[in-house]
């Protein structure tokens, strides 16, 4: 029997496939009230992961649990976890409601339900449509109104906007949101990281099937300094009075700027001011959660060096388009707080979940390699909108 907690407890999971690891001694849990983000690159782990979750493949060790017991334990999961790990399970000639109302049937849940879920996702006007007609995107929302069938207290979803347009991602969005505002948990994987950025509370980054970090998007992102741009009418002169006011982490980038770590945009605006220097622009940046991915994730499918002639030299012809190496002006190595909050577990703690410390990467390192929100609605309430 489950304890209705809407919790999620992935703990040492391990997977190997004959000789080859997938998935390497993983662990995180969900907390109900959110929406935690699964990221990494293709053929990190997620969806062996979530098949292990989800009781579609056994693992060589470790456990994963919902509300406190393995998926397979559920009784009537249906009622328990609304699941997609890929939009294509429909028959192409059944049309969008009874494709709808046989999984009602077998989740015990009245015809009406199959309606109600068509309104939520949007397609209340293409009940009527073969499924084998759909688009990708309105694909998606039936496999995500299918997964709302038994009224679920979870949710996980692999890759979930994926062939949604942009207003489609805006509306799932403002759903995920909403749903799990409303006390109930949602795990989605994807690789559209800025419109995830937007989406999640917390994150789990994985590469090579292992942890790369685990913990709260705003603690991963306050951990990394931030710098601020300056574009100054004389950069030597502005670069020596932050020198004499003992500001060191400053760099002229090759475009002229000046490029200041460890300084606010106002201690360099009255440093500038005394100093009697113009200013035409000043910036502040800080790592979003791409740049973080990227470094966290960087050398799991690095390309290949760039060809080489005979002795070793660069080919004949000039360079290929695109970004070349940087010249100076990035970002010096900063060492990260300690992790506040969620963490990567040191080892197996039990069901209770997992606690230690995270690892977050510097992402001004050298690469190596509004829509408001609603309360989720409850069945015979109404709906959510959209165009399909």
């Amino acid at each position: 029997m489950h304890d209705g907690s809407g919790r999620i407890v992935v703990q040492g999971l391990t997977k190997h496939f004959g000789p080859v690891p997938a998935v390497q001694n993983l662990s995180f849990h969900v907390e109900p009230g959110s929406v935690t983000g699964f990221l990494g690159p293709n053929g990190a782990g997620k969806t062996t992961t979530l098949r292990m979750l989800l009781g579609l493949v056994n693992p060589t060790a470790g456990y994963a649990t919902i509300n406190g017991v393995p998926f397979t334990q559920l009784g009537n999961p249906g009622r328990v976890v609304g699941a997609v790990l890929e939009a294509q399970g429909f028959h192409p000639s059944r049309t969008a409601r009874n494709h709808l109302l046989v999984y009602a049937a077998a989740m015990g849940m009245p015809d009406r339900r199959a309606d109600e879920v068509l309104g939520l996702v949007g397609l209340s006007g293409v009940g009527g449509r073969s499924a084998g007609n759909f688009s990708l995107g309105m694909k998606q929302r039936l496999a995500l109104a299918t997964a709302l069938l038994g009224d679920p207290q979870v949710l996980v979803l692999d890759e979930p906007a994926n062939g949604l347009d942009p207003e489609g991602i805006a509306w799932l969005r403002t759903f995920l949101k909403a749903f799990a505002s409303s006390g109930r948990t949602v795990l989605i994987s994807s690789h559209l990281l800025a419109e995830v950025e937007q989406t999640i509370d917390q994150v789990v980054i994985i590469s090579h099937g292992q942890t790369m970090y685990y913990g709260r998007v705003d603690e991963l992102r306050n951990s990394q300094q931030s710098r601020v741009i300056v574009q100054p009418a004389d950069p030597a002169k502005l670069l020596s009075a932050l020198e004499e006011a003992g500001i060191t982490g400053a760099q002229q980038t090759p475009d002229g700027k000046i490029a200041v770590v460890g300084a606010t945009v106002q201690q360099i605006g009255d440093i500038a001011a005394k100093a009697g220097l113009a200013l035409y622009g000043v910036q502040e940046e800080r790592a979003d959660l791409e740049q973080l991915f990227f470094r966290l994730t960087s050398g799991q499918y690095a390309a290949p060096p760039p060809q080489q002639g005979p002795y070793g030299q660069a080919p004949p012809g000039p360079p290929p388009p695109g970004y070349g190496p940087p010249t100076g002006g990035g970002y010096p190595p900063v060492q990260p707080p300690p992790q506040q909050g969620y963490a990567v577990p040191a080892g197996p703690t039990g069901p209770t979940g997992p606690t230690g410390p995270g690892t977050p990467a510097n992402p001004w390192a050298p690469p190596t390699g509004p829509q408001p929100q609603q309360g989720y609605q409850q069945p015979g309430q109404g709906g959510w909108g959209g165009n399909a």
